[in-house]
């Protein structure tokens, strides 16, 4: 009931002074699509090795608006030929207004990320299907848990570090 109250005296003064955040807009930022051993490739029987790499940065483009990129880097070789790589950055805009910067950082390389995901994951897998492969269909991944254990890393060495320096 309190919080009602609040959100109410809130816009009273005609201020919308509440935490907001919103999906502008998302785009392939990058692809690149390469099957350096075709037309040979085709004739493997064997299923390639598929390694998946990912990165994640958010940076700040104009006041409010922040952009957010998934990087998805998959390489698929045989034992001795490379079927495909395939290269995303996957982009996304998100306008914020009123967060604190101590809870902007967790949405942006956390929570962003999960909204932009399955859709840079169908352009991989669409990428893949295209270029004559079954589509490759990643794994969801949980963001938020990666966040939270990098933070957690990046704590632990910071204090490590200053322990050292004692």
């Amino acid at each position: 009931m309190d919080d009602q109250v609040n959100a109410d005296a809130n816009l009273a003064n005609g201020a919308d002074n509440l935490p907001a955040i919103g999906m502008i807009s998302q785009y392939v930022k990058d692809l690149s699509f390469e099957s350096p051993s075709a037309p040979a490739i085709f004739q493997q029987q064997s299923q390639p090795n598929i390694e998946v790499e990912f990165g994640i940065a958010a940076n700040k483009v104009a006041d409010d608006v922040h952009e957010v990129t998934v990087k998805i880097e998959v390489k698929a070789k045989s034992d001795t030929m490379t079927a495909f790589i395939v290269d995303l950055t996957y982009a996304g805009l998100f306008g914020v207004r009123n967060v604190p910067d101590d809870q902007l950082q967790p949405f942006m390389l956390g929570e962003a990320p999960r909204l932009l995901f399955p859709f840079a994951r169908r352009v991989v897998a669409d990428a893949v299907r295209d270029g004559g492969f079954p589509p490759l269909m990643l794994d969801p991944i949980d963001f938020g848990s990666l966040y939270m254990q990098q933070l957690q890393a990046k704590e632990a060495a910071e204090a490590e570090g200053a322990a050292g320096n004692a």
